[in-house]
């Protein structure tokens, strides 16, 4: 499934800042979500409220633009892993939910995700949150690990590694999501190569000056086995554990790294771990 063949290709500055206009609409779009995640607001509520956002600025929401998907979001609940569709759901103080979303500008994409608890974290069950929290620190350390000239399957080594010890630290069995993995992106939200959140035998094609990829962990309270339920989207636990959900758009450039998706272009985030900054302009 995995290997070195693919020879990856990379934007030019200019591509990238028209890269970076999506991305941190995304990022906008989610900062608002963040503020709206709370008791009593349907997972479709959410869904208009980004719609709304992405297109008064200049935006078009991507995943629309996926055949057979005509919602802005993907909102998965507690046992719901990804794909989750906005609908009436109205959503419960305690609730693990993650929100992903995307959104095309010029022609360009951009495309993030994160876990929140319904309520804040007050209102989280101690398990939830070691969750979360473990599997955002897999997201960056998957990140951190990207740097050009090495491979690009160091990613999923880093997950792994975080998670596991996560799994350590926190006295919790962690169960990293295999059937999903991240991707390429530019001119379409989903592009080759598929990015593994885990260790893979191969060590993956090499990494240029000017890639782009979104990196999405994807993190279980036990199995890692997956259902896709009868709408024919909505991905679930086998077990019934909840799940957490991180994305990122990252170009990975000579001198560092730029996080297409993050406000700050993960400045913070990637200092904390290690890795260089790189933004344009």
């Amino acid at each position: 499934m995995f290997g070195r063949r693919t020879k990856l290709q990379g934007r030019t500055d200019e591509q990238l800042l028209l890269m970076r206009e999506a991305g941190l609409l995304v990022g906008r779009t989610l900062e608002m979500l963040a503020a709206e995640v709370r008791p009593g607001v349907t997972t479709l509520e959410l869904d208009r409220l980004a719609e709304d956002f992405i297109r008064s600025h200049g935006g078009v929401p991507n995943f629309q633009l996926v055949p057979g998907y005509s919602h802005t979001l993907c909102t998965s609940v507690n046992e719901e892993v990804v794909h989750g569709i906005p609908g009436s759901r109205v959503l419960r103080e305690g609730d693990v939910v993650s929100v992903d979303c995307g959104a095309e500008v010029a022609g360009w994409n951009g495309d993030a995700a994160f876990t929140a608890v319904v309520g804040g974290p007050e209102a989280g069950r101690p398990e939830d949150l070691a969750l979360i929290a473990a599997t955002e620190a897999s997201l960056y350390a998957g990140i951190a690990a990207m740097r050009v000239g090495d491979r690009l399957y160091a990613v999923g080594d880093a997950v792994e590694a975080s998670i596991e010890a996560a799994a350590q630290r926190d006295g919790r069995v962690y169960g990293i999501i295999e059937d999903y993995v991240g991707h390429g992106i530019g001119t379409q939200m989903h592009m080759d190569p598929q990015i593994p959140n885990y260790a893979v035998r191969d060590a993956g094609p090499k990494l240029v000056n000017g890639f782009t990829g979104a990196i999405e962990p994807m993190v279980t309270l036990g199995t890692t086995e997956t259902t896709v339920l009868a709408d024919d989207w909505t991905v679930v636990t086998a077990d019934a554990t909840r799940a957490a959900h991180w994305e990122h758009s990252v170009a990975v450039r000579d001198a560092g790294l730029w996080i297409l998706t993050a406000i700050d272009g993960g400045e913070a985030a990637l200092a904390a771990h290690g890795a260089a900054y790189a933004p344009l302009g």
